[in-house]
């Protein structure tokens, strides 16, 4: 089994929320977009334009044929310039912002509902674009059009208020071997298993997503993941996966590993 390698570049064109914990009335943002984010959007996107709506029917065949990386903030549209957990007071100030709102009632404000929502600015504040950077894997004979839907998703919450809006850049289709050594600064993907590998060959080198806990050690933080899936009795996203536990992005390995990644986006180590 092979898969196909594409770099994606999203500029920004609204705030993008991706819903993460709340402290105090502040709704914080995941300063990241997961795989399972991406895979949720485009699936309800297919959907709409392909698929007659069939969200679960549309959501197995998304799983089945495309792999996710998680997208990450930048100003360029081609590489990284500091991931969250490098100097998280430099990536805040650069890419975070929040916006203050409140529930009205009878267009009044109900007492008590003032809160504030966290988000990933479409704007540096020195004002430079922000874009959106990870890959997608495609397995070998798909034949998914995801290409022109992906061009209308939308990310994240608040999207009634006109939130998670991206506009693609160029798609860059290259042989593989030349971005072999181009997924996110530096590191290596064999592209010839059942799932795409990513090599992880230097120690003190970050996992890039939630990473399957099971038998790893790695230096970073522990959380439960849990996704939203679709089911027949239910609408789309309102059912709840079962919590895997996983190092969080930004831990760093000890020694080389490799790590499959999953339909749901999760890596797992392959030691």
């Amino acid at each position: 089994m092979a898969w196909t390698f594409y770099r994606i570049s999203l500029r920004l064109l609204s705030p993008v929320h991706i819903g993460w914990k709340k402290t105090d009335n502040l709704q914080q943002t995941r300063p990241y977009v997961l795989a399972k984010t991406m895979w949720g959007a485009l699936t309800a996107r297919i959907a709409r334009d392909y698929g007659n709506f069939d969200y679960e029917k549309i959501g197995n065949e998304v799983a089945e044929n495309l792999r996710f990386s998680y997208f990450y903030p930048t100003i360029i549209p081609n590489k990284i310039d500091i991931f969250p957990w490098e100097n998280i007071d430099d990536f805040s100030w650069k890419y975070l912002n929040s916006s203050q709102n409140t529930a009205l009632n009878q267009k009044t404000a109900e007492e008590g509902s003032l809160h504030e929502t966290e988000y990933i600015s479409p704007k540096t504040r020195n004002n430079k674009s922000v874009y959106l950077l990870g890959y997608l894997f495609e397995k070998e004979g798909s034949d998914l059009k995801w290409q022109e839907s992906l061009k209308k998703v939308q990310l994240g919450g608040e999207r009634g208020y006109g939130w998670g809006k991206v506009e693609m850049g160029k798609v860059e289709i290259e042989e593989i071997s030349k971005l072999h050594d181009e997924f996110f600064n530096g590191y290596t993907v064999d592209l010839s298993n059942e799932n795409p590998i990513i090599n992880v060959l230097e120690e003190n080198k970050y996992v890039l997503a939630h990473t399957l806990a099971n038998n790893l050690n790695l230096n970073g933080l522990i959380e439960p993941f849990v996704g939203r899936e679709t089911s027949k009795n239910k609408y789309f996203g309102g059912k709840y996966s079962n919590a895997e536990i996983c190092w969080m992005p930004g831990g760093f390995v000890n020694k080389n590993e490799k790590f499959e990644v999953l339909p749901t986006g999760l890596w797992k180590s392959m030691h």
